[in-house]
């Protein structure tokens, strides 16, 4: 037994710091594994007849055709749902942060949301289907909208939430003492100073929104159509993937490692340009 108290304290710094690379070498280590088998094995079959195409006559058997149907799905899967979950999620984290703080209701909010964080996507598209069927609904790219909506909303508002916690407090004081009300704060000092963790949040949301096969797959559908409406059925990639990865011919799994690659890349796209921006937008808040 160490008697002496900053030996004690100095060997297990050690031993924490020594886990902490441990864990960074293990996260990192299966990054640059997921990364190597998706390129290794998606660039070979990555060509521009997949990303300019919609499938052909018998493509899930080895023929002609792309993917450009599941690309656009995604983007308008994602892009809808990340909008429509915006729209509630901004003011929610509003107002949280302006009028309920650290009350007991504040606190009960932010576990619902965590509770909601939770829960597999899977469920939402349950109950998703079980409304669909209660209001005689289809599957369409509405109904896969409001579902990612529902799966991105906690994301968001609590991204949001612990972003705005973290403003200087001087800020709303000062605007407060000039006679500005709570809601002029909000919307006025509140977002525009965290603007770019807004930014972040909503990007962060949007790349768990385009990877999200579960959730819509009862509620989007699928088809082999470029979606022409809210109310038609809708391809996306992550489905794509699972459809192609499930068929017996192997030149149709490396084409589903292909379309993983591409769902990788944009994900990898959005996650730096949240980055970019949000460096982009830092210059323009108080520190």
């Amino acid at each position: 037994m160490i008697k002496n108290p900053w030996k004690r304290r100095h060997i297990i710094e050690r031993l924490v710091k020594a886990a902490m690379i441990f864990s960074f070498i293990i996260v990192a280590g299966c990054l640059g594994l997921i990364l190597w088998t998706v390129i290794s094995r998606g660039l070979p079959s990555l060509t521009w007849e997949m990303v300019s195409q919609t499938p052909k006559g018998g493509y899930y058997m080895g023929k002609g055709g792309g993917v450009l149907n599941a690309i656009l799905g995604s983007l308008y899967l994602a892009g809808g749902g990340t909008l429509l979950a915006l729209i509630f999620s901004l003011p929610i984290a509003l107002y949280l942060q302006t009028y309920l703080d650290a009350s007991a209701w504040g606190h009960a909010v932010r576990l619902s949301l965590d509770v909601l964080w939770g829960i597999p996507s899977i469920v939402y598209g349950a109950f998703g289907f079980t409304l669909m069927i209660a209001l005689g609904v289809r599957a369409s790219l509405l109904a896969g909208i409001f579902v990612l909506a529902l799966v991105e909303l906690p994301i968001m508002t609590r991204a949001m939430d612990e972003v705005i916690r973290r403003m200087p407090r001087d800020l709303e004081q000062a605007a407060l003492a000039l006679g500005s009300t709570k809601l002029e704060v909000s919307l006025r000092v509140v977002t525009r100073q965290m603007l770019p963790g807004i930014v972040t949040a909503v990007l962060l949301a949007f790349g768990r929104g385009i990877g999200d096969a579960a959730s819509v797959l009862f509620t989007a559908g699928y088809t082999d159509r470029l979606p022409t409406s809210l109310l038609s059925p809708t391809a996306s990639l992550p489905l794509a993937i699972f459809f192609q990865l499930g068929t017996p011919y192997p030149a149709v799994r490396e084409r589903g490692y292909a379309s993983a690659l591409i769902l990788t890349i944009i994900i990898l796209l959005v996650s730096f340009g949240s980055r970019w921006i949000s460096s982009r937008l830092n210059k323009y808040t108080v520190k």
